[in-house]
């Protein structure tokens, strides 16, 4: 087979584009590389299918909608029972560049973080005991477990494995932002170009960076000015009953954030124009003008990438055996 040659101009085109994101705290989203197909096409039949809930209503999309930027826009979540959420629903997108899961950073993977809304009774309120039973009564799963797994065992640790490898697919690459690091001089415009160099030099980019614009680190919510919160969660303190982990909060990405409002983990800020002028205020202490506080945003509108696109799955009919859904009570 002939070798096919890159013209000089357009290797270096190549080289200098890399050469110059290289060097922002911000790099582009790359597409998923390594998925297990079988895998995910299971995981995200899982994540779609209400009757891992104990209502039978709610499922994975429920509260992280990938048609709604991965999450609800809800101050907080609505669970069984019509129970209202402590916390503001992260989105799931881009969620496996994120280095723990939750915004307490409770669960280390993906796959940790699945099986724990359907086991909480504030959430699906079902037990890993039943969603194991639930699935193994229904033929179309069997089958496909097998498949994937190589037996027809079906167990809690399957069903996490196979909706975290679906997860892994939700990447939003190709932003204008994105095109812009790697050379296209075009992409954004000049009052985008001003809130990214605002962005960078006012200090935002010690939190959210890399790929993610976030996901990276825990910080305190309020480290300028106290943060008066109307959600009970107070963040790692929760995981490590440490006081000086209180409000200490996974730091949110920041990729396709024009699709995830309200802000903050208790939902509180409805603009991205009040998360700005609050974040400012709170994390950095600097009051910005609202020319300033446009250009922030008009930067970070400009991370919405692509969003996944896949056709919504005909989940496995239920059999004779399949416990009936149960209405919203206990």
């Amino acid at each position: 087979m002939k070798q096919r040659l890159i013209p000089a101009a357009a290797l270096a085109a190549v080289l200098a584009a890399g050469a110059a994101w290289a060097e922002e705290p911000i790099q582009p989203i790359e597409p998923v590389k390594e998925i297990n197909l079988a895998k995910a096409e299971l995981g995200k039949k899982l994540f779609f299918d209400p009757r891992l809930s104990k209502s039978g209503f709610i499922s994975c999309n429920s509260c992280h909608n990938l048609s709604m930027g991965g999450s609800d826009n809800l101050k907080t979540s609505i669970g069984h029972n019509w129970q209202k959420g402590p916390i503001n629903a992260p989105t799931v997108l881009n969620s496996s560049l994120s280095f723990v899961q939750f915004w307490d950073g409770r669960a280390e993977t993906l796959k940790d973080q699945a099986g724990g809304p359907i086991a909480n009774p504030g959430e699906m309120a079902l037990t890993h005991a039943l969603a194991e039973g639930i699935l193994s009564s229904i033929p179309g799963y069997v089958t496909e477990f097998k498949q994937v797994f190589g037996d027809d065992k079906i167990d809690i640790d399957r069903v996490t494995d196979a909706i975290a490898e679906f997860e892994k697919t939700l990447v939003t690459p190709n932003s204008r932002f994105d095109k812009w690091l790697l050379g296209d001089a075009n992409a954004l415009t000049a009052q985008e170009q001003a809130g990214y160099k605002l962005f960078k030099e006012s200090g935002c980019v010690s939190c959210h960076y890399g790929a993610a614009v976030g996901g990276s680190t825990f910080h305190k919510m309020g480290m300028v000015e106290e943060y008066k919160a109307t959600s009970p969660a107070e963040g790692r303190k929760g995981v490590t009953g440490k006081d000086e982990d209180r409000f200490m909060f996974k730091v949110p990405n920041l990729r396709n954030v024009e699709l995830t409002y309200p802000y903050f983990h208790d939902g509180e800020a409805a603009t991205l124009a009040e998360a700005v002028e609050i974040m400012g205020r709170l994390q950095l202490g600097k009051k910005f003008t609202d020319e300033e506080n446009a250009q922030v945003v008009a930067f970070l509108k400009s991370l919405t990438g692509e969003q996944p696109s896949f056709t919504l799955p005909i989940l496995p009919p239920s059999s004779d055996k399949t416990p009936p859904p149960k209405p919203f009570e206990d």
